[in-house]
C-alpha cells in the first residue's frame, strides 16, 4: 500500500483581474509574521525573502483586492488593519474547510480503491 498526505492551498483572486497577483498562503505567511514581529522586513527575513519582494507582494494583495492590509508606521515597523486582520482570519478559515472536503473525498475514494493508507 502506498502512503499518502493531501494538502489543499486557496488562492483569492480579483474576479476581473489580469495580472497573476493573488492572496494565498505566501501573503498569509508574510501577515502571521508582521503579527509577531511587528515587521515587514523581519516577516521577510523569517521566511528568507527579500524586503523588496515582500514588499511587492503585499502591494499586488492589496491592489487586487482593494484593501489595505497593513499600517506602515516608518521604523516603528507595521501591524495589520483590521480589514487584514479580517481577512487574514477568513483566508485561514476557508483553507482549512477547503482541505477538509478536498481530503475527505480523496481519502473516501482511495479507501474504496483498498491501495492507499492515507
Amino acid at each position: 500500500m502506498r502512503n499518502f498526505y493531501c494538502n489543499t492551498r486557496v488562492r483569492i483572486k480579483g474576479k476581473d483581474s489580469d495580472s497573476n497577483a493573488y492572496f494565498g498562503r505566501g501573503v498569509a505567511d508574510l501577515l502571521h509574521g508582521i503579527e509577531s514581529y511587528h515587521s515587514l522586513n523581519l516577516s521577510a527575513q523569517y521566511m528568507g525573502m527579500a524586503y523588496s519582494k515582500a514588499w511587492r507582494i503585499i502591494r499586488q494583495a492589496e491592489e487586487t483586492l482593494d484593501v489595505q492590509l497593513l499600517y506602515r508606521m516608518g521604523k516603528k515597523g507595521s501591524k495589520l488593519t483590521p480589514e487584514g486582520e479580517r481577512l487574514l482570519k477568513v483566508y485561514e478559515r476557508a483553507e482549512e474547510e477547503a482541505s477538509k472536503v478536498v481530503c475527505g473525498i480523496f481519502e473516501e475514494y482511495y479507501r474504496e480503491q483498498g491501495n492507499v493508507n492515507i
